[in-house]
């Protein structure tokens, strides 16, 4: 994995942090994971679908209260975690 990726894996682990904290919106969030784009380009295709579909869910639970969503905040942000994880693992097999 070059330094450049690592950085951007880095980057967007600081921001899901953020999200974690209160200190970013799940909007704020997902517009930072979608900038990541020579991150996805990077990975497999499935990697962007799948970030993008946590990403839309994360946006959408952001309108309701956390009670009256089908999608948990915290549960979402642990998925990207998952994602973030499994992200580095197949960059670092690289």
């Amino acid at each position: 994995m070059t330094q450049d990726l690592r950085d951007r894996l880095g980057a967007l682990q600081q921001a899901l942090a953020g999200l974690r904290s209160g200190a970013l919106s799940p909007h704020a969030f997902s517009a930072a994971a979608r900038g990541e784009t020579a991150l996805l380009a990077a990975l497999p295709p499935r990697y962007a679908e799948v970030l993008n579909g946590l990403l839309d869910r994360l946006e959408s639970s952001a309108l309701f209260a956390e009670e009256s969503c089908s999608f948990s905040q915290s549960d979402l942000a642990d998925s990207v975690q998952l994602w973030i994880d499994k992200a580095g693992a197949v960059l670092a097999a690289r």
